[in-house]
């Protein structure tokens, strides 16, 4: 079997980096080593805050995204995938810079997203950089898709839980989390995407309401990486 090789930009954050390898793996249906594709990480922890910059403070972190991509292309990978929602913002300057397919994970998280809804209603939890940039609002409309967004108020609580899980601390803001998903359900939402990848690994260690199916980027993008690569999904 031919197999292309993965290449992940990654760093952003390192756990999230971590887990999309980990889904990669238990997504796989390979029998033995030898049936699982290859994958190249750069856990890049110099790529600067992205929704700092975008919101108009701090340091461009397109430099070292670039840095990592060319430097992953060099290493042999075939293509490239990215676990982070936010950092999709600079897809363009990424892509111009390598010869390789990058694959853009909020157009396949939109693609599911519009299989999982009948009314086109889904809600956004994300950083307030993916929100404000509106990277994933502004593809939602070619897929029939409408993105509701969290009130100011709950927006500060999923901020609040989104950086306490790159500090290492899992459960903190946990319980205001889950009041927000609640009431998104309360509200008639029947799925959310998880528009960060912190929110994707918190999944794997909160309870969430079950009337709600949660779309994971993650996952998506990891079964996504397995095909290109001439693996099997399970």
């Amino acid at each position: 079997m031919i197999k292309k090789t993965i290449g992940i930009i990654g760093g952003m954050g390192p756990l999230a980096t971590v887990k999309l390898f980990e889904r990669i793996v238990t997504n796989s249906s390979a029998a033995s080593d030898q049936q699982h594709p290859r994958v190249l990480i750069d856990n890049n922890t110099n790529i600067p805050d992205r929704t700092g910059f975008i919101l108009g403070r701090g340091e461009d972190p397109v430099p070292e995204l670039i840095k990592s991509a060319v430097g992953l292309e060099k290493m042999g990978a075939d293509f490239l995938i990215m676990p982070c929602n936010t950092a999709h913002f600079f897809l363009n300057e990424i892509s111009g810079s390598i010869s390789i397919p990058f694959i853009d994970m909020l157009e396949e998280t939109l693609k599911e997203a519009s299989r999982a809804v009948s009314d086109g209603r889904i809600g956004l939890l994300a950083t307030d950089g993916t929100l404000q940039s509106g990277i994933y609002d502004k593809r939602a409309v070619d897929h029939g898709l409408k993105l509701i967004h969290p009130e100011p108020e709950d927006q500060a609580k999923v901020m609040k839980f989104i950086y306490s899980i790159k500090g290492g601390d899992l459960k903190g803001h946990s319980e205001d989390f889950q009041e927000v998903v609640t009431r998104m359900a309360d509200e008639g939402l029947k799925a959310v995407i998880l528009g960060c990848t912190e929110l994707s690994v918190a999944i794997d260690y909160i309870e969430l309401d079950k009337r709600i199916t949660y779309l994971d980027p993650l996952t998506v993008i990891a079964r996504r990486a397995l095909f290109e690569s001439g693996c099997v999904a399970k």
